[in-house]
């Protein structure tokens, strides 16, 4: 029994290997392969879109703080004083401070390099925080105004 084992693997030995062509190989259409390619691409940007508006977002949380500061430095029994506005400081960001009440608007900027009015600045490169508040446009005259820290990106 062990002479027919020793002889089939012998056998075995002295066939031939089989060649393949290139026909026989796997092949992709180029066609599909180039959809693939697209396909994949296309997730890719949607997942990293997603991914991005996911992320919180760090400058919108530096303009609610810059205006909490704002408000704490002009405000005076709980009405805001425009002329306490240079008195706004805000570290590490460029940051422009405004106030807007009756047709009036004061400006308050934290360097050369902080945002400009609204009709200058880019709405893409600020983020900005308002909040309504009561200020005092004369003595005793107090009227409903905006406050708004505006921070460059």
């Amino acid at each position: 029994m062990s002479r027919d084992l020793a002889a089939s693997a012998l056998e075995d030995t002295e066939r031939p290997t089989a060649t393949f062509s290139a026909a026989d190989r796997a092949a992709v259409e180029p066609v599909a392969a180039l959809v693939a390619v697209v396909v994949v691409g296309l997730a890719l940007g949607l997942y990293a879109g997603a991914l991005d508006d996911a992320a919180p977002d760090r400058s919108r949380q530096s303009a609610d703080a810059a205006l909490d500061r704002a408000e704490r430095a002009t405000t005076v029994g709980g009405v805001v004083d425009p002329d306490r506005l240079r008195r706004v400081e805000v570290p590490g960001t460029a940051t422009a401070v405004e106030l807007e009440a009756n047709g009036e608007r004061w400006l308050a900027a934290s360097g050369p390099d902080a945002p400009g009015p609204p009709g200058v600045r880019s709405p893409g490169a600020v983020a900005v925080a308002e909040r309504r508040v009561t200020v005092r446009v004369g003595p005793g005259r107090n009227v409903r105004g905006t406050l708004r820290a505006v921070v460059w990106r």
